[in-house]
């Protein structure tokens, strides 16, 4: 079968390899698109794999093919997404179902084999199934997706609310900026307004992002260059300057949401340092996503957005290429040759 492969650092291209089986536990998923994730660039790059050789990608899904010894035969045929994070099920945040702080986890597309090939093996247990509804570009963003509402559910959470809280309307005026408009940036931005706050401002450098954040329902007057007096702040860049923004703009007993992984160290100073003291603001770090199997688990929420049309997360695809192809992808991550969103392969019929 063809993949895309991760020899070692810089060394990325597409291979003839062997296609997998199976195993006990496992299905053989047909692959019909896979996403590049910003945290493929420097895996690819700069920092390498956890392991390689490697097929690398963790934003698929595709159909099931095959099914391994101990798997119901029923999922033969369906579409699937895939939670690419596969847990120990045995550390106490696995006891405690928090599968996305898990101690010793493995991973797809980044420890084992991932998404950027014809097939690949994925533990029956990391499925979830997607219906007829949910087109297979949508269902390869539900990673990323999931990503942005376990970030607002954190927030939520400082704030004592969730999502599915009965009151949760009494944020909805809340001052909200979402600072860093790349996938997970403005996927955090469209679930917000599909949840109904009013008054999301978001910090963007780019003409493209700007377009983007209109055709999310977010006016002009509201994609701003400084802000103050936030009650909620989503910093989802990484970078220093970002998280002090936040920390300087927020409203006392506010909350500042750290989304973007870190490009450096972070150095607060300390008349920066005194306002999450004086202000009594709340920093919240967020991880991954919750995939629990139960119905209130971030990925089953965004599966049921996605079956009810309410958010279309397609809208943020500004690049498809084949399979064969997707290296111009990364290198045009790589290099910012121009603006781009969310970079997609189409492996199969989508």
């Amino acid at each position: 079968m063809k993949a895309l492969v991760l020899k070692d650092v810089g060394k990325l291209k597409i291979e003839d390899i062997s296609k997998p089986s199976p195993k006990q536990g496992e299905v053989l998923v047909h692959v019909k698109a896979c996403g590049i994730c910003g945290s493929d660039i420097p895996r690819a790059y700069k920092d390498g794999a956890h392991n390689m050789p490697l097929v690398i990608g963790h934003e698929f899904a595709g159909e099931v093919l095959e099914a391994g010894a101990g798997v119901h035969g029923d999922w033969i045929g369906k579409s699937v997404g895939i939670f690419p994070l596969i847990p120990c099920k045995k550390c106490q945040c696995c006891i405690d179902k928090k599968y996305e702080m898990c101690k010793n986890y493995s991973y797809l597309g980044s420890r084992v084999d991932g998404g950027f090939a014809e097939y690949v093996a994925v533990p029956e247990w990391n499925l979830i199934e997607l219906g007829s509804s949910v087109l297979m570009e949508q269902a390869a963003m539900m990673e990323p997706m999931a990503v942005a509402v376990h970030a607002i559910r954190q927030v939520l959470k400082a704030k004592g609310y969730d999502i599915g809280s009965s009151n949760l309307s009494d944020l909805f005026n809340s001052n909200v900026v979402v600072m860093g408009l790349g996938t997970i940036g403005l996927l955090v931005t469209m679930f917000l307004k599909d949840l109904g706050f009013e008054n999301v401002y978001t910090i963007g450098n780019k003409k493209l992002q700007k377009e983007k954040v209109m055709e999310l329902g977010v006016d002009e007057e509201h994609y701003v260059s400084e802000v103050s007096d936030v009650d909620i702040f989503f910093e989802c860049i990484g970078s220093n300057e970002s998280l002090l923004t936040g920390i300087s703009a927020a409203a006392p007993g506010g909350v500042v949401c750290t989304v973007g992984n870190p490009h450096s160290d972070m150095d607060i100073p300390r008349n920066v340092y005194w306002q999450i003291l004086r202000n009594q603001l709340k920093i919240v770090g967020t991880w991954n996503s919750s995939f629990t199997h139960d119905l209130d688990d971030d990925w089953h929420y965004v599966l049921g957005r996605l079956q009810q049309g309410a958010v279309k997360p397609e809208k943020l695809i500004t690049h498809k290429l084949e399979l064969a192809n997707i290296v111009d992808g990364f290198e045009l991550m790589r290099d910012k040759k121009e603006e781009y969103v969310k970079v997609m392969a189409e492996i199969g019929d989508v």
